[in-house]
């Protein structure tokens, strides 16, 4: 069987509001966890798309609208993120990206 190659886009976002939970989810700790993953599974990763200080509630992101216009030109074919709450805080609206939007795109979310 053979196995598709993946070009990979790390997606990584705080809020300042991320900021004062107990648990470290800063820029570099994701990106640092997500290249680990992306290289123990062969996947090449393609590029890192950032929203530092914006927060999840809205999509209208600069690193996200990116991300989504590289998929759309067959940059990356898999989006790699730490958690849900890292795409969004609307979880209405993350469901319709993972669901429809990606797959819509040839992209792979995880």
């Amino acid at each position: 069987m053979i196995e598709k190659a993946y070009n990979v886009g790390i997606y990584c976002r705080l809020s300042n509001d991320d900021e004062r939970d107990g648990e470290s989810v800063s820029i570099e700790n994701q990106r640092e966890l997500l290249s680990k993953f992306a290289m123990l599974n062969g996947w090449v990763e393609t590029r890192t798309y950032i929203d530092d200080g914006y927060s999840g509630g809205n999509f209208q992101r600069p690193g996200f609208l990116e991300m989504l216009e590289d998929a759309r030109k067959g940059i990356i074919n898999l989006i790699l993120v730490k958690d849900l709450s890292r795409l969004g805080r609307n979880y209405l609206e993350v469901g319709r990206y993972t669901d429809a939007v990606f797959p819509s795109l040839g992209c792979r979310f995880v």
